[in-house]
């Protein structure tokens, strides 16, 4: 396999103040939101940037949710920080647009978190029916990921 190097330039930053959680997008990229307040939730993607070391980048198996009753899997089959990109993508409801501003009800990602794009959420594309491995359903913590999402924002797998 030929390797390319690939840069990515954020477009803008996670930001929160109290209860509010906003997507800061570079004053560039604002004509790129019009026609995005039609959707109610975005796919955001952003960069696990306090995770970027070489041992998180090299750490190809863990156990989901960082939770030893798990079973070890492989990080690309899990939904884990620790990986060889630390690209991250958050399914986030979204309460208001205005200018570059991007308000959502939640998200798993940390203040000023690099945000590398967003996508509109289209249910006839995003989602069909699908299938998941045991765990998922036998985590202890399956409840508080499914609050999660129904707040806008996926639980870490």
């Amino acid at each position: 396999m030929t390797e390319r190097q690939i840069t990515l330039e954020p477009i803008g930053s996670v930001q929160r103040s109290g209860e509010h959680t906003r997507l800061v997008l570079d004053k560039s990229f604002e004509p790129g939101l019009l026609g995005l307040d039609d959707f109610s939730h975005v796919w955001v993607f952003w960069w696990f940037d306090q995770n970027d070391t070489p041992e998180e980048r090299a750490t190809l198996q863990v156990h989901p949710r960082r939770n030893k009753n798990n079973p070890l899997t492989g990080v690309f089959a899990a939904r884990s920080p620790a990986r060889p990109n630390l690209i991250a993508l958050s399914l986030c409801r979204i309460l208001s647009i205005q200018d570059n501003l991007v308000e959502i009800d939640s998200i798993d990602a940390r203040a000023n978190a690099p945000v590398l794009d967003l996508k509109p959420y289209i249910p006839d594309n995003d989602f069909a029916e699908a299938s998941v491995p045991d765990w998922i359903h036998n985590s202890d913590e399956m409840n508080s990921s499914k609050r999660s999402k129904d707040n806008g924002g996926p639980d870490l797998l």
